[in-house]
């Protein structure tokens, strides 16, 4: 930990003084916790992770090593004392996942429903919602990013190939991008292909096409990212028939942000990420509105979940997002 936080601290361009004022931490305290002399308190870790810009699960987890070092040092019962603490996290894990299932099962039970309904569609009006509910995900996903593009203007750019005056080439692009990612995740979901990390990157590769070439479709030359993004596609293969889509689409998206594995498009590969799963098992979009008021509570809920790291905050979020986008759904075939 003592390594992270030094060489964190470094590439900042911080004196420890500098980190110590604005943390109100004293710089005596800082100097201590980079030679390892002291260990920061959980509070402290949550300050120096947000300022130094350092994955707050990757210092928890070497906060925690560190800590359980200290207590058991050359203890000779050490190693099997880990192998029961383990086996009980994992006990209390599961418990943990059943009370937050089961705390989420009445939204749950009001989705399924809607969901049926919409499948009993016909075809002609599947097709029409699924590319105005498209065009909404493809718009609102740009704009969460910045793009500045309107739905009638990425509308016009998507089907007519209209350039729209007053908007950069970039903001053209990433339209198109996306329009390409989305039909490159149906041409996967028609072959019932699963969540892989070569799709996963070749999605990045189209959504920075021709404006990051030198980023798409690669993680951050980082051991650290690429051993986390081993461990993420580890972790989906064990619960993607396990978990509920919504709740297993919820965490993927989560995880993804908290990795955040690319230089560029972080959020939006997570977004599409997401969505990849949800329509692979039969549901909408579950479109982020990219207006300033719905941006600032994404970004608040995310920020909530890894202070009080609690995943159910984010999944009753998309959960609330996905029932009201079966509701316009359905709305839409009543025109």
């Amino acid at each position: 930990m003592k390594s992270l936080l030094k060489k964190a601290r470094e590439q900042k361009g911080l004196k420890t003084r500098e980190v110590a004022q604005i943390l109100s931490i004293d710089q005596a305290l800082i100097s201590k916790f980079e030679s390892g002399i002291r260990r920061p308190t959980k509070e402290q870790i949550s300050k120096l992770s947000q300022l130094l810009e350092i994955d707050y699960e990757t210092l928890m987890i070497a906060w925690l090593k560190e800590k359980i070092l200290y207590e058991i040092r050359d203890e000779e019962f050490a190693l099997k004392a880990l192998i029961l603490v383990e086996q009980e996290i994992q006990n209390n894990k599961k418990i943990i996942n059943s009370n937050v299932l089961n705390s989420l099962q009445t939204a749950l039970d009001e989705i399924e429903p809607l969901k049926n309904q919409i499948k009993s569609f016909q075809h002609f009006d599947l097709h029409r919602i699924s590319k105005i509910l498209e065009l909404e995900f493809i718009s609102e996903n740009n704009r969460l990013n910045g793009n500045s593009l309107t739905f009638e203007e990425t509308k016009s750019v998507i089907n007519e190939g209209i350039t729209i005056m007053g908007k950069s080439m970039q903001e053209h692009l990433e339209a198109v991008n996306v329009q390409e990612a989305i039909g490159y995740i149906k041409e996967l979901n028609q072959k019932k292909a699963s969540v892989n990390e070569k799709d996963f990157l070749s999605l990045h590769n189209l959504i920075l096409r021709g404006i990051k070439p030198e980023n798409s479709g690669k993680y951050k030359n980082d051991t650290l990212i690429i051993r986390e993004m081993k461990l993420f596609f580890n972790w989906y293969e064990s619960n993607k028939n396990g978990l509920h889509p919504i709740l297993l689409a919820s965490e993927a998206h989560l995880k993804i942000m908290t990795i955040c594995p690319f230089e560029n498009g972080n959020v939006q590969i997570a977004n599409l990420l997401m969505n990849w799963i949800l329509l692979q098992n039969g549901y909408v979009y579950a479109t982020i509105n990219g207006n300033e008021e719905n941006i600032n509570e994404y970004l608040s809920v995310l920020e909530q979940c890894q202070n009080k790291n609690d995943k159910s905050l984010f999944v009753n979020y998309i959960l609330r997002i996905e029932k009201k986008n079966l509701l316009r759904a359905l709305e839409l075939v009543s025109k």
